[in-house]
């Protein structure tokens, strides 16, 4: 059962650019109401996509390097990558189709 990994500025490059699976990333804080309202959708594509697509989180405030390297001015900000390199980017709280849809194009 696919469960949402935290990662760091210091794992990154381990656990997203090299992963052999794509990966969702998922920039947030605690404090922003909006990333806690898709933080269950988000956790419900973990376990949909379980052996397809790795799913992370990275707390922005604790993490500034990674968001700053690819521009993450606001959150929630997801990124999709596949293969080291973005393949597209959801901004705000969106419905899970949105989600859905963009993931479709990486696995």
């Amino acid at each position: 059962m696919g469960a949402v990994q935290a990662v760091s500025d210091s794992n990154f490059e381990t656990e997203v650019i090299n992963s052999d699976v794509p990966v969702l990333i998922d920039f947030w804080a605690p404090w922003c109401a909006p990333c806690r309202a898709i933080a269950p959708v988000v956790d419900e594509l973990a376990k949909e996509y379980d052996g397809k697509l790795k799913v992370v989180k990275m707390n922005v405030d604790e993490n500034p390097l990674t968001p700053s390297r690819y521009g993450v001015r606001s959150i929630p900000n997801l990124l999709l990558i596949k293969n080291g390199q973005v393949k597209d980017q959801i901004i705000g709280a969106v419905p899970k189709g949105h989600f859905v849809q963009a993931i479709s194009k990486v696995v």
